[in-house]
C-alpha cells in the first residue's frame, strides 16, 4: 500500500527528532527504497553538501566530518578520528593528570588550527580550574604547538553557572575555531541537559567543543567520544647514533577510549612530535628498532672504496712500573724550574 503524502512527512519528522537526540546530523534523510522524496527533503539534498547522511538508521559520516589524530588504529577505533561538530570529553581521572589534559588539548587544538588557519581557539574555565591548574605557558605554545599566544583566548568565569553560559553562547560562533571548557570534578550543574545543549550548539555551528574533566568519573553525557588521558613515561630522546642516555624525550599520554560511537575498546600511548606538529604511537623495542632502521637505512659512516677497513694489529705492550718502586722515577730525576721547557711557562699577555 502506497504511503501518503501525510504519513511520510510524518515519519521523516520523527526520524529528524531521533537523529537529532542521537547527533547524528539528520539534515539529509534518505527515504526507503521505491518511496519518492517530498518537496523540503528534496530541498534539503540538494542543498546541503556537507552534511551527514542517515540511510534506514545508520548514519555514514563524510570524510571531512571528522579530525583525525594521524595514529591508524585510533582513528579506526573512533571511526576516523574525533567529530568536528560535536561536544567531545577528555577526562583526567586524578588532579595530577590536568597537564597530561591540557597538553592533550593543545595537540588537538594544533591539528584544528592547522586547518582553521586565522581563526582563534577559547579557552573557557572557573577561578578555580585556573587556580589549581594554572595557564598554558604562552612561549611554550609556539615551541611545542605551533600556537601563537593571540590565537588562544581565555575566559575565567567565577562561578560555573558563567562558564556554562559563556561556553554556550562561544559553541554557536562560527568565527572561532573551537571551544575548550575546562571543569574540574562532577558538579551537579554539569547534567545530561547541560551537555545536550553544548553538543547542539556543537552541531549547529559546525565546530568541535572539547570538555575538559579534572579529577572526574565518567557519568552519562550527550557526547559521543570519552577519552581518558593520563601521563606516560618519556622516553630518552632519539638521535641518529641511537637513545640519548639521560634524555628526555617528546611528551607521551596515556590514552583510553572510554566512549565512542563505535564502542569499541582501546589504550594507546602517543607521542606529541613538536616539529612536525603530529601524533605517534610508541611502539615496542623490537618494533622501534625496525622503525630506526627503516627511517635510516645508510650507514653512519661510509665504508672505504676497497672493502672493510682491516683492524689494526696490536703493538708492544709496555709495562709502567708502579709508583713507589725502585725503577720509578723520583722528585730528583726531574729537571730544575730554569730547565723546563717553555709551553710549561705562565702565558705573557701582549
Amino acid at each position: 500500500m502506497a504511503m501518503t503524502a501525510v504519513a511520510r512527512e510524518t515519519v521523516f519528522a520523527l526520524r529528524r527528532q531521533i537523529a537529532k537526540i542521537e547527533g547524528t546530523l539528520p539534515e539529509r534523510l534518505q527515504a526507503p527504497a521505491g518511496a519518492p522524496l517530498d518537496a523540503d527533503v528534496s530541498a534539503d539534498l540538494a542543498s546541503n553538501t556537507d552534511l551527514t547522511i542517515v540511510r534506514r538508521g545508520i548514519a555514514a559520516a563524510l570524510p571531512d566530518a571528522f579530525l583525525p589524530t594521524g595514529v591508524e588504529r585510533l582513528d579506526a577505533a573512533l571511526s576516523g578520528g574525533l567529530p568536528k561538530a560535536a561536544l567531545s570529553e577528555i577526562h583526567g581521572t586524578q588532579t595530577r593528570d590536568a597537564g597530561a589534559v591540557a597538553g592533550f588539548a593543545l595537540s588537538l587544538t594544533s591539528l584544528i588550527l592547522k586547518q582553521a588557519q586565522g581563526l582563534p581557539v577559547l579557552w573557557i574555565g572557573t577561578s578555580e580550574i585556573f587556580r589549581e591548574a594554572g595557564f598554558p605557558y604562552a612561549r611554550g605554545l609556539r615551541a611545542s604547538f605551533g600556537i601563537e599566544p593571540e590565537q588562544l583566548l581565555f575566559s575565567e568565569a567565577p562561578k560555573l553557572v558563567d562558564a556554562l553560559w559563556v561556553a554556550e553562547e562561544a559553541a554557536r560562533m562560527t568565527a572561532l575555531a573551537a571551544v575548550i571548557l575546562e571543569i574540574r570534578g562532577n558538579p551537579q550543574r554539569l547534567d545530561l541537559t547541560a551537555t545536550r545543549r553544548l553538543h547542539a550548539r556543537a552541531l549547529g555551528a559546525g565546530r568541535p567543543v572539547f570538555l575538559l574533566r579534572q579529577a572526574a568519573e565518567p557519568e552519562p553525557t550527550a557526547a559521543p567520544v570519552r577519552l581518558i588521558v593520563a601521563s606516560a613515561p618519556a622516553t630518552p630522546r632519539d638521535t641518529i647514533a641511537g637513545p640519548l642516555a639521560g634524555s628526555i624525550g617528546r611528551p607521551a599520554f596515556t590514552v583510553t577510549i572510554g566512549k565512542s560511537r563505535t564502542a569499541l575498546p582501546g589504550q594507546f600511548t602517543l607521542e606529541w612530535n613538536p616539529d612536525e606538529r603530529v601524533f605517534d604511537e610508541r611502539a615496542g623495542d623490537e618494533r622501534r628498532d625496525e622503525e630506526r632502521r627503516t627511517k635510516n637505512p645508510v650507514p653512519v659512516v661510509s665504508l672505504s672504496g676497497s672493502g672493510k677497513d682491516p683492524a689494526a694489529a696490536s703493538g708492544a705492550v709496555l709495562a709502567f712500573p708502579a709508583v713507589g718502586s725502585p725503577a720509578a722515577p723520583t722528585a730528583r730525576d726531574q729537571p730544575p724550574p730554569r730547565q723546563r721547557a717553555a709551553h710549561l711557562g705562565p702565558r705573557r699577555a701582549g
